[in-house]
């Protein structure tokens, strides 16, 4: 299925499952590859954006934003090919929106207080001075 079939997809899906189809599609393209750990990691941060408010009130508004997650940098052509790695990331998506539900007290945190995440091979302007968890290939940052 090309991203541009997900993304339309997730512009007719009614909630959650529209915001369950976002962070599973951001979770696939930002990590795949990556421990469950990593991905937990990965859709953590985009799910603290989301209740703090920033870039949206809803998963698939943060995860459009311009130029914050792959979803809005991935040629719309690509294939999400790899069906057994979209099984998971779907799993993933749906575990972390169910851990965000809980009272902040109870859930269970990989990456606490971060807000970005970059590949660790690049050090973008905005992680200088700024400590980070490193999980796989990323590094999660608390910027704000």
């Amino acid at each position: 299925m090309k991203l541009s079939m997900l993304l339309w997809l997730m512009s007719v899906l009614p909630q959650p499952l529209a915001d369950q189809t976002c962070l599973a599609t951001t979770v696939y393209l930002e990590a795949r590859s990556q421990s469950t750990v990593g991905q937990m990691a990965v859709a953590e941060v985009a799910m603290r954006r989301r209740e703090r408010g920033q870039w949206g009130d809803t998963v698939c508004d943060v995860v459009k934003s311009p130029h914050q997650f792959a979803l809005t940098t991935t040629p719309l052509t690509q294939e999400i090919d790899n069906l057994g790695a979209f099984q998971k990331a779907w799993e993933i998506a749906g575990k972390s929106i169910t851990n965000w539900d809980l009272p902040a007290e109870e859930r269970h945190m990989f990456v606490p207080h971060a807000d970005h995440f970059a590949t660790a091979a690049v050090a973008p302007a905005w992680s200088r001075n700024h400590s980070a968890i490193t999980i796989g290939d990323h590094k999660f940052y608390s910027l704000n």
